[in-house]
């Protein structure tokens, strides 16, 4: 679609079925870390309105490893899709050459 300024010639409703599970995605990664995290580093029987020191650092070193984790993943998953892509294109122009 020239023109359209939807990047990737993807239509407007591709563009927002993207972005509805980019959202749910991201909803699911924060739910799910929150729920670990919390369960990890705060006891269940609370003492204090407020988190301890050591709870609050807890929750810190628990979220950023799991941020981490979480972008490695991604990384390495784009990297494997990539590489499909390229072996794919690989295939079909070997094919293409072939008479």
């Amino acid at each position: 679609m020239a023109g359209s300024g939807v990047p990737g010639g993807l239509n407007e409703g591709q563009m927002k079925l993207m972005q509805d599970l980019e959202v749910e995605v991201m909803a699911d990664l924060f739910n799910r870390m929150t729920a670990v995290c919390h369960r990890k580093c705060v006891p269940t029987k609370y003492r204090d309105s407020e988190l301890s020191k050591g709870e609050s650092v807890c929750l810190d070193r628990c979220v950023a490893k799991y941020l981490d984790v979480h972008e490695r993943i991604g990384q390495k998953l784009t990297n494997i899709s990539q590489a499909e892509q390229e072996q794919m294109k690989s295939m079909m122009a070997a094919q293409q050459a072939a008479p």
